[in-house]
């Protein structure tokens, strides 16, 4: 199939050196995580090839210090025709606001163009949990579909750390032999997106799933080695989490939003319904503002209309 290639990235030297330099401070000093760089160096390069066809030359410090609002809604007019949605002119816009910020403070460029520009209205979607009863038959290890003992208690002690402790997967995976919960441990440390750390409690049940994975687990695993095992003894790679879900859900009979993140949702959903205040549920989710936790009490609202509709006798 034939693809039409994006335009090549072409800028004077001076400015790429300007972008490596935004990058190193994003990922040194503020810490942002390996996918938030990688998106933004992308949509940085996007629009620095735009500028290119833009302005009919490799633009340069000067050209982007004189940026004008109608040059930053040409290029995401230009995303949006390209089919790009809502989510993705966001974070694009994200990005280049960042950058050119970075320039502002060094006397290099005026960002007021670029906050000029309003981010697109993204769509409403809310999180997709579990109930109660379908959470507690997933991290069940009894219903693993593994013929291998070892990785049916491997899967059910991750996704009992999803739910009972409402990590990301990421997090989840990134634990280390010295950092796994016993039937002792009462809090975990986590380190969570942007170096952003959080101690999150520990349930006995986590701790006696993950001990049952370690005993039945071939591997000797040092105290600074990955937790969490493959098949072959290397560290466990996320997308086997999501397969061993996705045949979970088929014995289950389970929707297709059962996946690994929507435990994560679950742990939140059912701490709000069980009288969870906001502030601790974001807290424990890690979340860096609260509006990111307020999503949850729309999905508790929808549970409680509808058990209304269901329950009241003129509904």
């Amino acid at each position: 199939m034939n693809q039409t290639a994006a335009p090549l990235v072409i800028a004077e030297p001076a400015l790429m050196h300007l972008v490596a330099q935004w990058l190193d401070h994003l990922g040194s000093e503020r810490r942002l995580a390996d996918k938030t760089l990688t998106a933004y160096e992308r949509d940085v390069s996007q629009f620095l090839s735009f500028m290119t066809i833009h302005l009919g030359g490799a633009p340069g410090a000067d050209e982007i210090s004189r940026l004008t609002p109608a040059d930053i809604r040409a290029f995401f007019a230009r995303r949006r025709m390209e089919g790009a949605g809502a989510r993705t002119l966001a974070r694009g816009l994200a990005g280049l606001r960042s950058f050119l910020g970075y320039l502002e403070k060094k006397g290099l460029a005026n960002a007021a163009a670029v906050r000029a520009v309003r981010a697109p209205r993204q769509p409403k979607t809310l999180p997709k949990p579990l109930n109660t009863a379908d959470a507690a038959r997933v991290v069940d290890a009894d219903e693993s579909l593994s013929e291998e003992p070892w990785i049916g208690a491997r899967d059910a002690a991750v996704l009992t750390l999803l739910y009972g402790c409402g990590l990301r997967i990421s997090e989840a995976l990134g634990l280390t032999r010295a950092q796994a919960p016993t039937h002792e441990t009462r809090v975990l440390r986590i380190v969570g997106k942007g170096g952003k750390e959080r101690l999150v409690p520990v349930l006995p049940v986590v701790g006696e799933a993950v001990a049952q994975y370690l005993k039945l687990c071939p591997f000797a695993i040092d105290d600074d080695g990955a937790l969490f095992r493959g098949a072959r003894g290397g560290p466990l790679s996320p997308r086997i989490i999501q397969l061993a879900m996705q045949r979970l859900r088929g014995a289950l009979g389970l929707p297709d939003t059962a996946t690994p993140h929507a435990l994560r949702h679950s742990f939140a959903t059912h701490l709000l319904a069980g009288g969870g205040d906001l502030r601790t549920i974001q807290e424990l989710l890690g979340h860096a503002s609260l509006s990111t936790t307020q999503v949850y009490t729309g999905v508790d609202t929808e549970r409680l209309v509808a058990i209304y509709r269901k329950a009241h006798p003129r509904a």
